[in-house]
């Protein structure tokens, strides 16, 4: 896998621009064998037999086989001005014609060029030159996705292979770079396949060896549009800020169009390069659906190591103003075993624990369950705060014995379960839903400790 930056288009360069795609490349840890890299210092690097790697330093050899298809009659100059090339366009369409160029400078002697060359240099500009598409036969494209098809030569437009500026439009350049960097496929999306054809032919007029060409659907917003920064976040970075993690975006993408024809949707990178092949790609444009990837997330997030899932969580804490510095790991940690089942994105994580950090705000009436009348919820928090108050940290910390020990109590008083549960969490929590009061209790004890449980249960009973 080749990193070649196809920066022939000046207008369109942005600062940074290959910095960051690799940073982004080198985070999902997919690695490339030739061109571009980051080093251990993240400066930019090159490697490969087959340099440079950023075609604005390749103009030379661009601009000699332009030469050498002028030479076979292959290309010609065309010195005709955008006015003329718009009002074309303007007729065209109005006759609802598809808009191509006319040929109008194909034929012209050897005279007539020669003259136009030297006005057109006098005024210190230069012509374009454009492809010379053949007028009769057909081109085959053999596509490795969706076989073959046929276009009628004389339906394809002469396009410009190289600009006035200098330098070449894409369809020259990466006819010229794919030949001489050896590239063996060429897989790309399917909007590509209308010039395909063209690069056939140019491969053709220059004596190569096409490339295999496999192109793929693209990918579409749930209503069925293109996939587009104008409907919302489709870069990388934007997932990875959200909490999204690695494993799970490579996973997801991997399977927008491709299907290993299992019941199996959990891939690491390892698995998915033992199973992928190209038969195994779908013709039809896959949707891009956020609540997939939220499940696949999820998966990922479950089965990581809640301490390694501390360390990318530490950010979003961060963000909501939680200094994690002050706590113990081991706290930490316990949040994480707790919440981790619950998480679709790791930024849900500050937002979603904030009662562990802080003392909960909420209403007296959140303390009710159900019927339970004021007299009761008060009874029944004072004798759960008795209750724990008889044990240490290390026990509270144990959930299956706490959980076993308050339903004892809960069994031999004949209580409704729900009626000692539901105020005893939500005077730990300040919250309609969250984890099990054991859960949070255990959590606690691993942070704050009795004192603070303790603390809750006692401001809650003052409540009422």
């Amino acid at each position: 896998m080749i990193l070649r930056i196809e920066d022939t288009d000046q207008s369109r360069l942005v600062e940074g621009a290959v910095e960051n795609l690799l940073k982004v490349m080198k985070h999902v840890c997919i690695e490339f064998d030739e061109g571009f890299y980051l080093d251990e210092n993240n400066t930019v690097q090159e490697k490969g037999a087959f340099g440079p790697y950023l075609q604005s330093l390749r103009l030379k050899l661009y601009q000699k086989y332009a030469r050498e298809l002028i030479e076979k009659k292959n290309a010609y100059y065309c010195f005709c001005s955008q006015q003329r090339l718009d009002e074309l366009r303007k007729e065209q369409t109005a006759l609802k014609k598809p808009p191509m160029y006319d040929g109008h400078c194909r034929n012209l002697s050897p005279e007539e060029i020669q003259t136009k060359l030297a006005e057109i240099k006098s005024n210190g500009k230069n012509p374009v030159v454009r492809f010379a598409i053949p007028k009769e036969g057909k081109t085959v494209i053999h596509d490795l996705i969706y076989g073959e098809m046929t276009y009628e030569n004389k339906l394809l437009d002469d396009q410009v292979i190289l600009k006035s500026d200098g330098f070449p439009t894409y369809h020259l350049a990466v006819v010229v770079d794919d030949h001489h960097m050896k590239i063996t496929h060429v897989i790309r999306g399917e909007e590509w396949i209308p010039s395909t054809p063209k690069h056939i032919l140019i491969y053709q007029a220059l004596g190569w060896q096409p490339s295999q060409f496999a192109h793929l659907p693209l990918i579409l917003n749930p209503d069925k549009s293109k996939l587009s920064k104008r409907q919302g976040d489709v870069a990388v970075e934007d997932f990875l800020a959200k909490g999204y993690l690695k494993e799970a975006l490579i996973n997801f993408v991997a399977f927008l169009g491709w299907n290993p024809k299992t019941t199996q949707e959990i891939f690491s990178l390892e698995d998915l390069i033992k199973e992928f092949d190209l038969k195994n790609i779908n013709k039809a444009a896959p949707i891009f659906d956020t609540n997939k990837l939220d499940w696949i997330n999820s998966q990922y997030i479950r089965a990581k190591n809640s301490g390694e899932l501390v360390n990318l969580a530490l950010p979003y804490w961060e963000q909501q103003g939680i200094n994690t510095e002050s706590y113990a790991r081991g706290f930490l940690t316990a949040i994480l075993e707790v919440e981790k089942s619950r998480l679709k994105t790791l930024s849900e994580i500050g937002e979603r624990t904030k009662y562990f950090f802080q003392l909960p705000a909420y209403e007296a009436g959140l303390l009710t369950w159900k019927k339970s009348t004021p007299q009761d919820v008060k009874a029944k928090l004072l004798e759960i705060h008795d209750l724990l108050k008889q044990m240490d940290d290390e026990e509270l910390k144990e959930q299956n014995k706490l959980e076993a020990k308050i339903k004892s109590v809960i069994a031999e008083k004949n209580y409704d379960t729900g009626s000692v549960l539901w105020p005893m969490r939500a005077a730990l929590t300040g919250l309609p839903a969250s984890p099990s009061p054991f859960e949070v209790v255990s959590v606690l004890a691993h942070g704050p400790g009795k004192d603070e449980i303790l603390r809750r249960l006692k401001l809650a009973a003052d409540k009422i």
